[in-house]
């Protein structure tokens, strides 16, 4: 079942020749979550073959442009392939405005509904939840404009039934949601069955959080706890760790630091500034603190 990312953009404010900015996408069983919006983003989307008509919901993390000016493309062409669907987007309150005034601008015939979320960027929120996942934003630390990091979070899974024993014990389908939800079993002759015997654990409920723009902070290690991938801008490496304070941005190094103190299952850095040519100093900077680092290039998939 899939809990699959995908690397759109990993360049910090300025695309390159093999980088763009931000852009994320999140699989999870078979819906499409799109983080942040670069520019080039439309392009990315059609090399790596995600459908732009399977995104239903966007998740924006501050405005900063290299964060959502691929946003209005990526309307437009939805718009001009006649999409249906309401497309839903989380963000500050700002972007609906921004937004409503290219669309009138631009004369953009809209064909379907955009619904707006306003992020509350002060304080942790869940801003989406349905029966198997639950989408928490959370405050980050980025100079003066509202920032927000999300968690996704898969929800605990019922127990699953071991089909041998339900045929053996020939048990009523009326009665098996119950069992999958931890009730034991009495047969027609009166015998009680633990639901140990009929029942095994579901896999553990996955988890992804994104960290991107922020300088290094210790306030949301109760939310990025335990989570199995964290994804954590490092703008810079300790040659620059002055002006990564200066930015409010993070190091590699400080991405590593808070993934070890959250114990998170493996950490990605991206958001790389263009002054460097490669990520070498990054990753070494990053595995000595957390050894299962790596840097993102796009178009890399990671999968749960």
């Amino acid at each position: 079942m899939e809990f699959e990312l995908t690397i759109l953009g990993s360049s910090s404010a300025i695309p390159t020749s093999i980088r763009n900015t931000t852009a994320q996408v999140l699989n999870v069983l078979g819906r499409y979550f799109l983080i942040d919006c670069g520019e080039g983003t439309q392009l990315q989307l059609r090399k790596h073959k995600i459908s732009f008509q399977k995104i239903n919901h966007i998740f924006i993390s501050h405005l900063h442009g290299d964060h959502f000016f691929g946003l209005i493309g990526l309307i437009s062409t939805m718009a001009l392939q006649n999409r249906k669907a309401p497309l839903h987007i989380y963000s500050h309150k700002k972007l609906e405005e921004i937004t409503n005034f290219q669309i009138k601008t631009l004369n953009i015939f809209m064909s379907y509904k955009i619904i707006f979320h306003y992020i509350d960027t002060k304080k942790k929120d869940v801003i989406f939840e349905d029966k198997t996942l639950t989408i928490t934003s959370f405050s980050l630390k980025h100079r003066d404009i509202p920032t927000s990091g999300f968690l996704f979070k898969e929800k605990e899974k019922p127990l699953k039934l071991i089909k041998d024993k339900i045929d053996f014990y020939n048990i009523p389908i009326k009665e098996r949601q119950g069992i999958k939800d931890g009730n034991h079993f009495i047969s027609k002759d009166g015998k009680f069955i633990k639901n140990s015997e009929l029942t095994i654990p579901a896999a553990p409920p996955r988890s992804y959080a994104f960290c991107s723009d922020t300088s290094y902070t210790e306030k949301n290690i109760d939310i990025l706890e335990n989570v199995d991938l964290l994804y954590h801008e490092a703008t810079y490496a300790n040659d620059n760790k002055a002006r990564a304070k200066a930015t409010y941005h993070s190091t590699a190094e400080e991405a590593a630091i808070l993934a070890r103190k959250a114990n998170v299952g493996k950490l990605l850095i991206g958001h790389f500034s263009t002054r460097y040519k490669n990520t070498k100093q990054h990753t070494s900077e990053a595995k000595a603190i957390f050894p299962n680092t790596f840097a993102v290039k796009d178009g890399e998939k990671y999968t749960i």
